[in-house]
């Protein structure tokens, strides 16, 4: 997980003189959400009108900035699933300035803000647009192998590939175990290594490896509650993988649904929406091999939000501690529900 630089005034006002127009005035604030890199909406004035635009900074010792803008441009091409335009993109800026690329500026306010005003009408279409999304990505993007996808001589690839989706799932939940040192959660890394070895088996060896957003969590989506199709965008393309399709549709039903709402009638009937949504676009069978599965996947999920839970609690006690309980009983109840 990169570290996030410090940007001022003239970092942005460096941005706009070396890629935007000849703007008369501007301003800047950070985003909301959950992102790691620094991002800032930012707004100019040029000839006598305004625009808004985003510019997102490359992260200290992130080495595959490269690949979200590119990710932007082959999604686009390739399906109707939102995602903010690529203005510019400097990977080796003149000006003394981290990398950085430009979007626009997309209508809509981050979801996971606006959780509080939304009735179920609301979810129901949110979760059946996502379900869309995801059936749409996959239907039309896959791979010849898993991994972690990088940009090489401006191509999409994915680094140190494998054949077997269990050894590089088992390997990349691993990662999220060892990561949990200094967090409030290092205290279950033993239990949470020794229930991954245990249940491992369960997963499958073979499928397609599809394109996977990674961060697909209600901060990384922007939605126009008022709208038929709510989501405007998808965002935050920078951690993306080629694996299984069951592992991105547990995650989604992790973050959407399980972590959220606590009536089991809500959850199938949201379930429900989410599968008719992808179904659309894409065949699946909510079979044994994916609900045994599931759990496994959503618990690499869970350790994978404990691990950056330092970053997205940092200045907020009451919600740290809040999502620090969750965390915990989340963690118990998905061990709970592992293949013996």
């Amino acid at each position: 997980m990169g570290g996030v630089q410090s940007t001022s005034a003239a970092d942005i006002e460096a941005v706009l003189d070396e890629s935007g127009p000849d703007y008369e005035e501007f301003s800047f604030e950070p985003a909301s959400g959950g992102t790691r890199a620094d991002v800032y909406m930012v707004s100019l004035v040029y000839r006598g009108n305004e625009y808004e635009v985003v510019v997102k900074f490359k992260p200290e010792a992130d080495d595959r900035f490269a690949v979200e803008p590119k990710l932007h441009e082959y999604v686009a091409k390739r399906t109707d699933v939102p995602v903010p335009r690529i203005l510019v993109f400097k990977d080796e800026p003149e000006r003394s300035v981290p990398p950085y690329f430009v979007t626009e500026r997309v209508r809509g306010d981050n979801l996971a803000d606006q959780f509080g005003e939304m009735d179920h009408g609301d979810w129901e279409r949110v979760i059946e647009q996502v379900g869309a999304i995801l059936g749409e990505i996959h239907s039309e993007i896959a791979f010849e192998a898993f991994g972690r996808l990088m940009l090489y001589d401006d191509r999409i690839t994915i680094r140190n590939w494998r054949g077997d989706w269990r050894d590089y799932f088992g390997d990349l939940t691993r990662s999220h175990v060892d990561r949990l040192d200094g967090t409030p959660f290092s205290r279950v890394q033993s239990r949470a290594a020794d229930a991954l070895d245990e249940s491992l088996s369960v997963v499958p060896t073979d499928g397609v490896p599809r394109l996977v957003h990674d961060d697909l969590q209600p901060t990384n989506l922007l939605c126009l509650l008022d709208e038929p199709a709510p989501v405007s965008a998808v965002l935050d393309w920078q951690d993306t993988l080629a694996a299984h399709e069951d592992y991105q549709l547990a995650q989604a039903e992790f973050l959407y649904i399980d972590s959220t709402f606590d009536d089991p009638d809500v959850r199938e009937r949201l379930r429900e929406r989410l599968f008719d949504g992808y179904q659309s676009y894409h065949d699946f069978e909510r079979d044994e091999t994916y609900e045994r599965a599931k759990p496994v996947y959503q618990l690499s999920t869970l350790l994978w939000r404990m691990t950056g839970f330092e970053d997205a609690f940092a200045e907020d006690d009451l919600g740290r501690a809040r999502a620090e309980f969750q965390y915990r009983q989340q963690f118990d109840r998905l061990v709970d529900e592992l293949p013996g």
